[in-house]
């Protein structure tokens, strides 16, 4: 299983009126967490863009536990449970509060697809070989 860890501070902007989270804004946190969890394997967004692979996201599912606030410093839990074996990535999301309590769990699918023909791929083998060392080392 590949793991990462991102930290966001909630910005004033991102709070309704009732002084919480505005629940779209989580997208763009999981879409941070992503990003660097993808850095953190090896590769970038870039990277694989310029191998003519995009990731559209195809399907999100999020649950919301428990209010985040205005200034407070979330922890985004990214987690790849299984290793992509055809043209689908499923990322797993956990944010956490500074009290270490559960707020917003997500799962996120994205496509690997090929960008000029828009039509589904394989993970790029230079991004599967980075996974593979987390997916079979011993537990």
């Amino acid at each position: 299983m590949f793991t990462d860890t991102t930290t966001i501070r909630v910005r004033y902007a991102e709070t309704d009126q009732m002084g919480v989270v505005y629940h779209s804004h989580y997208l763009v946190y999981f879409e941070v967490a992503r990003g660097d969890a993808v850095r953190h394997s090896g590769l970038t967004y870039a990277d694989l863009e310029k191998k003519g692979v995009i990731m559209p996201i195809v399907e999100i599912n999020c649950r919301y536990l428990r209010p985040a606030r205005y200034d407070n410093l979330l922890t985004i839990k990214t987690f790849l449970k299984e290793m992509p074996t055809d043209h689908k990535i499923t990322f797993h999301h956990e944010v956490y509060n500074e009290q270490n309590e559960l707020l917003t769990t997500a799962k996120v699918i994205l496509y690997f697809m090929d960008a000029p023909k828009m039509k589904p791929v394989k993970m790029p083998e230079v991004w599967a070989k980075k996974l593979e060392a987390y997916f079979n080392s011993p537990a």
